[in-house]
């Protein structure tokens, strides 16, 4: 079992630096949400809500995006080049130092 660094910038801009467990098979919104950040999750993590977009600051090698994750991005608000979903982004020990900063809410 090992824990890696993830920092979190929320919407407020504050830096939360977050250990993760790579064992338990946790993505990045499961994480956010295990540490009450404000990040919905509405579906799941099937990628069909967006609502734990977030933006990647850090150099980091990801998984490629999946055409379920890209087609929810193109429905969704606040996009940028660096957004992904967090639920679409699996904690292993390669995302060590990762930086995110959580996108802001959807408009209703």
């Amino acid at each position: 079992m090992s824990d890696i660094t993830i920092k979190i910038k929320d919407r407020e801009g504050v830096v939360h630096e977050l250990q993760a467990p790579t064992d338990m098979a946790m993505n990045i919104m499961e994480l956010c949400k295990a540490y009450e950040l404000p990040v919905e999750g509405t579906c799941g993590g099937m990628a069909m809500c967006a609502s734990c977009q977030c933006y990647v600051l850090s150099d980091h090698e990801l998984p490629e995006m999946g055409d379920a994750e890209e087609d929810m991005l193109d429905q969704a608000f606040y996009v940028e080049d660096n957004s992904r979903l967090g639920c679409q982004l699996p904690i292993t020990e390669d995302l060590d130092g990762l930086e995110i900063e959580l996108a802001p809410e959807s408009e209703v």
